[in-house]
């Protein structure tokens, strides 16, 4: 790049810094290898010869043109695009060596190709894709653009859209408009001329020099026939471009080239951030619903086993009034005799106090326990419909590939394997099952909150030993010295000591049981909810991690954009 200022310098440097920054944050994005390419060679060619790129479509006269600059016949013309390896052409001893498979450097004595490199592409509807494509890389490279269209076809479509992805990279460009010579009138030039001019300025919003000439003529002029120089208007061209490219303009270009490529890809991938940013507000709304959903599932379960748990209370209330009842009937004088018979009174509080009260709680409670293995199946499948409902990414919304490692796939394998295990749940839900494990979970429970062995007892089984245990205790305070001093006043005193007696037994029996079965139907309820958090945690996890990197994303390309505009501006100024 030559001897450059202490201004130069600092521009340098900071335009290398904000390039690399770039190529970092796309890095992060797992941007396409093509963008990454294009940057990287971008970077690396602040350090290169100035690149002039020369486009057009095939046998628009592009090679002509390049001749006429070197004032002699150096490149072939009319070659087929078939056959043509891409010359970059360079200044230095006559001869060429092959660069690949679809380039060859030519190197020539001319004074014009001093610290530049002209590249001569195929055309921009080459027969051969691979050309078109090794074209359109060189485009990005470039720092200075020679678009040449044929006065008998001019900015023909394949033209039309070559120069709009030369628009998109940002480009300085200069219009050649070749074979003038064909053209008979002035006003047919002109015409021409403001034909191209027009469509370009549409397209690039901005009108970019345009220069109508005769490229075979200006060489044959430079080579001496006569008249053949000024007839081409080859001249204010080659002047134009000298000017263009002195020392000072070829260093701004230069270091303007790759601000283009970086507000390029800037540009691309904010809108890449927003599409995704777009997505994940899908996933979050569908995440939202899903917590909105577990939230409502659990409150309208725990409020639902309230009312469930006080149909078992009142079961145990009804006990505790029979009780009363028996001990006004049971515990008085003309019963004296059988008061004195403890097992009498125990079977008689057996069978009229405790009645059927085992087998009614142990149906209140299958009845709970069926409801909640139902409920619990029912969020599940509500889950797995709701995931599997939630719409697939739309071809092109998301721009990039779509294989491992990349978001979209990342993110519809987890939408998928929370759906899949949803379903497994649903499928393989077995609720005689759920409910054996729930039941022996509550028995479990009462029966260590009682102080009893368990074993293979059922809830039934408990109740009948909880309830019979305070018969027990109760008859046993009744009777006890009965015997020894029946009389009018004895009875009465046992009875209000009796029905004392039972309604502390009742009430603890009561919070017993309620606690028990309570404490241990919460927990399978938060159980519950924990197996479905824990089955879309990874996704949970993956869209919570991605909105933040896309947050993290936008600002960075944000804050380079505008210093690469920043900077673009400072370019411009100097000279």
């Amino acid at each position: 790049m030559g001897v450059l200022s202490k201004e130069q310098e600092s521009l340098l440097r900071e335009e290398r810094g904000l390039m690399n920054d770039l190529r970092t944050a796309l890095g992060k994005f797992e941007a396409e290898p093509e963008d990454e390419g294009i940057l990287r060679e971008s970077i690396q060619q602040l350090d290169e010869l100035f690149l002039l790129v020369v486009v057009g479509e095939f046998n628009s006269g592009k090679t002509a043109v390049i001749n006429a600059l070197l004032g002699q016949p150096l490149l072939e013309e009319g070659v087929t695009p078939t056959t043509t390896r891409i010359p970059l052409i360079r200044r230095g001893e006559p001869g060429t060596t092959v660069l690949g498979e679809d380039q060859i450097l030519v190197t020539f004595p001319v004074e014009f190709l001093s610290a530049m490199t002209i590249v001569d592409t195929p055309g921009t509807n080459a027969v051969m894709r691979r050309h078109e494509a090794i074209t359109s890389h060189f485009v990005p490279r470039s720092d200075l653009v020679l678009f040449v269209t044929s006065a008998d076809r001019p900015f023909t479509e394949s033209e039309r859209v070559f120069l709009e992805r030369i628009r998109d990279w940002g480009k300085k460009v200069i219009l050649v408009i070749n074979k003038i010579d064909i053209l008979e009138k002035e006003e047919e030039i002109t015409k021409v001329k403001d034909f191209v001019l027009e469509n370009a300025r549409l397209l690039l919003g901005v009108a970019p020099e345009a220069f109508p000439l005769s490229a075979r003529g200006a060489l044959r002029g430079k080579q001496g026939e006569a008249g053949l120089w000024e007839k081409s208007r080859f001249a204010s061209f080659e002047e134009f471009l000298h000017n263009t490219l002195d020392e000072g303009s070829r260093l701004q270009l230069k270091l303007l080239n790759p601000l283009g490529v970086g507000a390029r890809l800037s540009e691309k991938y904010l809108g890449k951030v927003d599409s995704r940013k777009a997505s994940l507000k899908t996933d979050l709304d569908l995440l939202a619903d899903v917590e909105s959903q577990l939230k409502f599932y659990q409150e309208d379960m725990q409020r639902n086993f309230g009312f469930r748990m006080a149909d078992i209370e009142n079961l145990l209330m009804g006990m505790e009034k029979r009780g009363q009842v028996f001990f006004d009937e049971t515990f008085r004088l003309g019963r004296v005799f059988d008061l004195l018979s403890k097992p009498r009174i125990q079977r008689e509080f057996e069978r009229q106090v405790v009645a059927d009260l085992p087998r009614q709680v142990e149906e209140k409670v299958t009845q709970l326990i069926d409801w909640l293995v139902e409920s619990d199946l029912r969020q599940w499948q509500a889950i797995h419909q709701h995931l599997s409902g939630r719409p697939r990414e739309k071809s092109g919304r998301i721009i990039g590939t779509m294989g491992p490692g990349s978001f979209s796939y990342d993110r519809d394998r987890l939408v998928e394997a929370v759906a899949r295990e949803a379903r497994r749940v649903v499928d393989g839900y077995d609720r005689d099952q759920e409910a054996k494990i729930v039941a022996d979970h509550a028995r479990t429970a009462v029966a260590a909150s009682a102080a009893l062995e368990a074993g293979a007892l059922g809830l039934g089984a408990l109740v009948t030993t909880l309830a019979t245990t305070a018969a027990a205790d109760v008859t046993g305070v009744l009777l006890a010295g009965l015997v020894a001093a029946v009389g009018l006043f004895v009875i009465p005193a046992r009875r209000r000591q009796g029905k004392a007696k039972l309604n502390e037994k009742m009430a603890a029996l009561r919070a017993q049981l309620s606690d028990s079965l309570r404490t241990q139907f919460e927990k399978e309820i938060r159980h519950s909810l924990e197996r479905i958090q824990e089955a879309i945690s990874p996704y949970t996890r993956f869209v919570r991690a991605e909105r933040e990197k896309m947050e993290e994303m936008e600002k960075g390309l944000k804050d380079l954009k505008v210093g690469i505009e920043r900077l673009r501006t400072k370019i411009e100024t100097i000279r």
